[in-house]
């Protein structure tokens, strides 16, 4: 059967599917484009992502599906790792290749002025946030300001970098290097380049951006948008990892058939109805699994000797 309006097949509806796709952003999509395209391939009811990903950066952008979805802010919260292609010597409008270059200054730096320059920025830093950025000013994101030729004040943010590793440097013979960055979130790295650059005299720009990982989540594993449209339609749900994908770094509890069906109506679980010796530490968040075969429940917390559910999950 096809839609007479135009000739096709009609256009299947949508289903349920849960869980995370780890998706290898392509160069030139927003993050939001990315979860559309992937979202109408998987055919889902329900999807978000985890955190933008600038159009000119490729790599991993996870995305939820489903009862995954209650757990995404918990990938804002995370850390991220990126891999960066850094020209020195030319400043830009946007601080990347795309921007027009605002001024070129000679490079007379070495490796070593490089690794005492990065030093600085170890540890908590202040960012002042890059105008062509979707943070938003008075209701309007940055780049709308600045695609009008406006620049409006931004306070500086405190963030985090863990660590900076330098994988490739041409220096002296040319103005480039590629560094690896872990940081906390909300870190930008081309202001991170941006500012290298000026601690070693001579400006500079990003030329290309790679996220590798974001909190445990890394790309392997990942998939392209096109490899999920090779697959059948009946086979794109398996492409995505469990909803528990998200959860790895919590102590997990399994629970009885009597307290599995409490603990999904909302109810504490007292400590003594835990499995010997299973029970987290005071304050820590865990993942709940139980029933028949056993799955995930929920996260729950313990606190005053009882695990109280946090968030559930109707699988």
């Amino acid at each position: 059967m096809t839609d007479s309006a135009n000739n096709r097949p009609p256009r299947l509806p949508r289903r349920e599917v849960h869980g995370v796709l780890l998706l290898d952003k392509p160069l030139g999509l927003s993050s939001n484009d990315a979860l559309v395209r992937a979202k109408r391939l998987l055919r889902a009811l329900k999807a978000g992502h985890t955190g933008t990903l600038d159009p000119l950066a490729t790599g991993l952008l996870p995305l939820c599906f489903g009862e995954a979805t209650k757990f995404s802010q918990d990938l804002l919260e995370a850390d991220k790792t990126y891999e960066a292609v850094v020209r020195l010597g030319q400043k830009t409008t946007t601080g990347d290749a795309e921007g027009e270059v605002l001024a070129e200054r000679p490079v007379t730096c070495d490796r070593a002025a490089l690794d005492a320059a990065i030093a600085r920025f170890m540890g908590e830093i202040d960012q002042i946030p890059p105008m062509h950025s979707a943070l938003k000013k008075d209701g309007r994101p940055l780049y709308e300001y600045a695609r009008a030729g406006q620049t409006v004040e931004r306070p500086a943010r405190r963030v985090t970098i863990h660590a900076i590793d330098i994988l490739d440097c041409a220096l002296p013979q040319a103005p480039a290097f590629t560094m690896r960055v872990k940081c906390s979130k909300g870190t930008y790295i081309r202001t991170l380049a941006e500012d290298i650059g000026e601690a070693l005299g001579c400006g500079a720009h990003l030329t290309g951006l790679r996220r590798i990982a974001v909190g445990d989540l890394t790309l392997d594993g990942a998939v392209t948008l096109e490899q999920i449209d090779a697959q059948p339609d009946e086979a794109r749900p398996t492409m995505l990892a469990p909803v528990d994908a998200l959860l790895q770094r919590c102590p997990s509890v399994t629970l009885d058939a009597e307290a599995s069906a409490r603990f999904l109506q909302g109810q504490r679980i007292a400590q003594r109805d835990l499995p010997a010796g299973s029970a987290p530490q005071e304050g820590t968040l865990a993942r709940v699994y139980g029933g028949e075969p056993s799955r995930l429940l929920g996260v729950a917390r313990m606190r005053e000797g009882a695990l109280r559910p946090e968030r559930l999950v109707r699988l």
